[in-house]
């Protein structure tokens, strides 16, 4: 039976790097890839794009009203689905891809952060804590040395704790940092 994974990290833990490694080692052995990736994030447009430097074509480009399910199933013969940036897809989505596994035993593996620059929870990632099969973390270090936990919003290199759920890495004056808690709190983040 197909399963429903979830492996989520703050920023720079290696989500899409690991989510192409994954995609080169099926088609290596044949199998057959389908990569999703929410089309509000417009970094990299319709590639997946790795910190080092690697990338990998996206096939399903999805908005609000994609139905995944359908999506994935117009392809023939898949044998896995890799979710970039899954915290951006709807709790519904999330639940069309459990649907994927589930019913149609192909394998899906969704990569993602579990939460926002104000510590709170996206949709995408609450919905696959509640549903998911595995859930892994993937870890990522703070600049003290520290296990980063946090996800921080930079604009114009100062860290902001208030805005909109979704600001783009790269797009304008806004960067991200990952921070463990001390550190996060100590550049005015509130737990």
């Amino acid at each position: 039976m197909a399963k429903l994974h979830f492996k989520y990290g703050a920023m720079n833990s290696g989500k899409s790097d690991t989510l192409i490694k994954t995609a080169y080692n099926y088609t290596e052995r044949g199998l057959k890839v389908t990569v999703v990736k929410p089309k509000i994030d417009t970094k990299g447009d319709a590639r997946v794009v790795a910190r080092g430097g690697y990338e990998r074509k996206v096939d399903i480009l999805a908005d609000d009203t994609t139905d995944l399910e359908n999506a994935v199933l117009e392809n023939d013969e898949v044998s896995v689905v890799l979710v970039d940036e899954s915290q951006f897809l709807s709790a519904h989505q999330i639940s069309q891809l459990f649907r994927i596994a589930k019913n149609h035993n192909i394998s899906v593996i969704c990569y993602g952060l579990r939460a926002d620059f104000r510590s709170e929870v996206f949709p995408g990632s609450k919905r696959l804590f509640e549903i998911a099969d595995n859930i892994e973390k993937l870890p990522t270090m703070c600049f003290c040395g520290s296990q980063a936990e946090f996800n921080t919003r930079k604009i114009n290199g100062a860290y902001v704790f208030n805005g909109d759920q979704v600001a783009i890495d790269g797009e304008g004056t806004v960067e991200y940092d990952s921070l463990c808690g001390k550190c996060y709190q100590r550049e005015g983040g509130i737990i």
